[in-house]
């Protein structure tokens, strides 16, 4: 595989603290959480009653007609798409579509859809289902329908690694460019789950917060106080471009991808390894990949999702594999914030890493009023300055059957 420089020119999200990447920074640089008490009727026999919707609905974005014929997770992922697109100036430009990939993953797909469509079918009947249900429920149908968006008539994939799939389709966007066969690729991860049937298995599993509490306060990644995560919805899309490409039309760059490390536990199918080793590991490829050391690294936007034994695994990966340096990188966790959007997660977070580079920013964890002491990293709990000159910084995501993915990030 060649060592072709791939470049991120745009960036487009909608997520529960903000519809789009304005919004999205200005809130979590500012500490707001997007978790609230959910008003569905459903909700009140459910074990969990809070979650981060989506702080833009789609159909206030999307044509009417559109929105109709798209999952809610293909909604997500259209919106964060049109603006990456826009952002990245290629919209208004002659885009070949036979070098134009797309890799947008899902951790479960059009979940709403199935479940809405099987109730359907059990009160009306069959010939009451949507004639649109399977189009919409695919999996690949965020990444197809994006294709169609811009024209992409290279590779168009969906990886599904779980909470791991949003990294896992900005690892394979990356690869496509290295090995010639796209010079741009639209990469990110979407999820609609905040569904009663997710919400219920998540909640009897004991990996849902049952907290009752505040529901701003219930995501606190590392604190003493966390019993479970919060579930989010939304999407990130990234447009990733070749260095050459990239440089011909005068585009504007936000960050550089380093490289990336992809690797599996082989441990449980939900729980992670405690040692944290399948996760180590794909940091250490992360940097072997992107030709840089431990000391490079600047900021760690955590997986952490603010359940007991993940929270420690990942502190003890990040000192195994970064050493020293694990004492003075600036480590975070948005999903304090957002909650845990599973498939579109490390998506949503790479931009965050993104911006925290672009902006020598790093924004805050909030809800950290008790750091637990066997997670032994500088963590921010307001927002913290980054050094000034060529510096990397990493993204991790880990999710059920064991799968790790963690991205690099440079300055440019």
């Amino acid at each position: 595989m060649s060592r072709t420089r791939v470049f991120v020119t745009g960036m487009g999200t909608t997520n529960p603290v903000g519809g789009d990447i304005a919004s999205t920074w200005e809130s979590m640089v500012a500490g707001r959480s997007g978790v609230r008490r959910l008003d569905d009727p459903w909700v009140e026999e459910m074990p969990v009653k809070i979650a981060g919707r989506v702080a833009v609905e789609p159909t206030e974005v999307l044509e009417r007609v559109k929105a109709r014929r798209l999952d809610r997770s293909s909604q997500f992922a259209m919106v964060a798409a049109m603006e990456a697109w826009a952002d990245s100036g290629l919209a208004d430009a002659e885009v070949d579509g036979d070098r134009l990939g797309v890799a947008v993953a899902s951790g479960i797909g059009g979940v709403t859809t199935l479940l809405d469509n099987y109730d359907v079918l059990k009160e009306k009947g069959p010939r009451r289902v949507s004639p649109l249900a399977v189009p919409m429920l695919m999996p690949n149908a965020p990444a197809a329908n994006i294709s169609l968006l811009v024209g992409a008539r290279a590779a168009v994939n969906t990886p599904v690694s779980a909470c791991a799939s949003g990294n896992e389709g900005i690892a394979l966007a990356v690869d496509q460019i290295r090995l010639g066969r796209a010079d741009i690729v639209l990469a990110g991860g979407t999820e609609a789950a905040v569904h009663p049937l997710p919400m219920a298995a998540f909640a009897n599993m004991m990996a849902l917060s049952k907290n009752d509490g505040d529901p701003t306060t219930v995501s606190r990644p590392w604190d003493t106080g966390r019993d479970g995560f919060v579930l989010g919805e939304g999407a990130g899309v990234l447009v990733l471009e070749s260095e050459e490409h990239a440089r011909a039309r005068g585009a504007k760059v936000y960050a550089e991808v380093l490289g990336a490390g992809i690797t599996a536990d082989s441990h449980d199918i939900a729980q992670p390894d405690p040692g944290g080793r399948g996760g180590a590991r794909a940091i250490v490829r992360a940097l072997e990949e992107s030709e840089i050391s431990p000391s490079d690294i600047a900021h760690i936007n955590a997986h952490a999702t603010s359940t007991p034994l993940g929270d420690i695994a990942e502190g003890l990966m990040i000192h195994a594999t970064l050493g020293a340096q694990a004492d003075r990188v600036v480590v975070t966790s948005t999903k304090s914030m957002t909650g845990h959007l599973l498939g579109g997660a490390g998506a949503l977070e790479s931009i965050a890493t993104i911006l925290a580079l672009h902006h020598r920013t790093v924004p805050p964890t909030i809800n950290l009023d008790h750091q637990d002491p066997e997670v032994e990293l500088d963590i921010a709990t307001k927002p913290r300055d980054l050094p000034e000159g060529q510096i990397a910084a990493l993204n991790n995501s880990f999710g059920f059957g064991g799968a790790n993915v963690a991205v690099a990030f440079g300055t440019v």
